[in-house]
């Protein structure tokens, strides 16, 4: 399937591993360090032809007295027909403790982001985790994302340099609770990237971004790798909690890893066909995080969510700007909302995260809004997951919605007001900072009520009366007037509903 020459050696063997979609290159050996002097390097070449395996491992036979492994890549970019994937080739390592599913070994993943990177004891490249050098059989992964049909034609170069391994430094995580204002609606953005994967920015700008968006809280949330957790300590601080997470970038949809213990690392090579989801799914939980779809709509190869929701504890609804991507996502999850009022089962809440990479990415945009017991990683993670959140483009969109019964019966978002079928309930909504907007009541009907619009202030208050025998939950969407034709506009924000339950 695939050839790999190193220098002075010609061909080497191909052998498939445990799964089908893996493949593992014969072995780059190098002498010691009496043998070969300070520093050493081989360099492998191949091509991957189209129909490549997800993942395709080259053993690095490392000896002992090694203080740094640096690896650089490149890859060749042919000319294709449009509509045709081009060359798109992913890169990782794993340590001598072995590839095997879980990620023992993992020692760092850079994606398509860096041409080259680094790793000893005391420092590594973003991305990559610190540690020891240790003598063994180290793998380099390749990820052929996408192979054009010319073929991927690769080289790797490889260089050991001996000496001295230094000492590794105690990781320093942030801390999981900040100065809150007690009982309160938190602001945050639970899918953010960083330079230890594909973003461009440090933590410390991503802070700096989040606190001028008016954010109580961030999640670290970078594909495939948990080495930014011990870089946000610094970050933090009394007025912004961070957690850390991951996104889990599989080839059949990504999921963010909300809030696990620091340190932890999700694997993501398998797809929906290796019914292998529920085991890293239940991971995350063991490690303390919430499970959250993301983008399950989005385009982009590999990005459309095709697991199912059934291990979700929230999905994101609406991924940075609004697009119509973000529509369809929407629609899905309001009939995930039918389907649990029908069913009688748990319903899936939903929220919002910017997934800002760059600039010009808008950190908070949009952001998710929670009311919690106070700033701190389980309160926060428990409101998301009662779905007490709704979720705005920005800290100047504030929304309160609520149902009330005949005899004073309360319930918010997120809540059920438990009254007779045929009792008349009104829904409230409060909206300011959305000028020009218009207030969407949606219930497992569809849209049933929309307001004039909002006067220029941005500030008003919609009322809806209903009755639980006629709409089974009740939202709210804050839309801003349709750009052209029968479309709706986008949004300015929307709740998770308030159900109204048959007594």
């Amino acid at each position: 399937m695939c050839e790999e020459h190193q220098a002075g050696i010609g061909r080497r063997a191909v052998f498939l591993t445990g799964a089908a979609a893996a493949l593992t290159l014969g072995s780059v050996s190098f002498a010691s360090a009496a043998e070969g002097g300070r520093s050493q390097s081989r360099t492998v070449r191949g091509t991957l032809p189209t129909g490549s395996p997800d993942f395709v491992y080259v053993p690095v036979e490392v000896p002992h007295g090694v203080r740094e492994i640096k690896v650089a890549y490149t890859y060749d970019r042919p000319q294709v027909p449009a509509g045709t994937a081009g060359n798109a080739l992913d890169i990782g390592v794993f340590d001598e403790r072995g590839t095997g599913l879980g990620g023992e070994g993992f020692r760092g993943w850079s994606g398509g982001a860096r041409t080259e990177f680094f790793l000893r004891a005391d420092e590594a490249t973003p991305g990559y985790v610190p540690g020891p050098v240790r003598a063994g059989t180290w793998h380099i992964a390749l990820g052929p994302y996408t192979v054009a049909p010319q073929g991927l034609a690769y080289e790797i170069t490889v260089t050991l340099t001996f000496g001295e391994p230094g000492r590794t430094p105690r990781p320093v995580y942030p801390p999981e609770r900040a100065k809150g204002r007690g009982r309160a609606w938190y602001r945050g953005d639970c899918h953010l990237h960083s330079w230890h994967s594909d973003g461009r920015r440090t933590p410390a700008e991503i802070a700096a971004l989040a606190r001028a968006a008016g954010l109580d809280f961030v999640n670290s949330s970078d594909h495939n790798t948990s080495s930014a957790h011990a870089h946000w300590a610094e970050a933090a601080g009394d007025d912004l909690l961070v957690l850390l997470g991951e996104e889990v970038t599989t080839r059949n949809g990504h999921v963010v890893a909300l809030g696990t213990d620091p340190g932890t690392f999700v694997d993501w090579r398998y797809r929906a066909r290796d019914n292998r989801f529920g085991r890293f799914a239940r991971q995350i939980r063991r490690a303390g995080g919430l499970v959250v779809p993301a983008h399950p709509h989005a385009t982009c190869i590999g990005c459309n969510w095709k697991f199912g929701f059934g291990e979700a504890d929230a999905v994101e609804v609406w991924n940075g700007p609004w697009t119509p991507d973000d529509e369809v996502a929407l629609a899905d999850w309001d009939g995930m909302l039918v389907a649990s009022v029908r069913e009688g089962r748990d319903w899936i809440p939903a929220m919002g995260s910017s997934d800002a990479h760059r600039d010009p990415d808008v950190v908070g945009l949009p952001q998710t809004v929670v009311l919690a017991d106070d700033l701190s990683r389980r309160a926060i993670q428990d409101g998301i997951r009662a779905g007490r959140a709704y979720v705005a483009e920005s800290a100047d969109v504030s929304v309160a919605f609520s149902a009330s019964g005949p005899r004073g019966e309360h319930a918010g978002i997120g809540e059920r007001l438990r009254v007779p079928h045929d009792s008349p309930v009104t829904v409230r909504t409060e909206v300011t900072g959305a000028p020009g907007c218009t207030v969407h009541l949606v219930t497992d009907q569809g849209v049933l009520h929309t307001s004039a619009p909002l006067p220029a202030g941005g500030d008003g208050v919609v009322e809806w009366r209903t009755t639980p025998a006629y709409a089974a939950y009740v939202r709210a969407e804050v839309r801003h007037p349709a750009a052209a034709g029968p479309l709706p506009g986008s949004l300015a924000a929307f709740t998770n509903p308030v159900f109204l339950d048959r007594r």
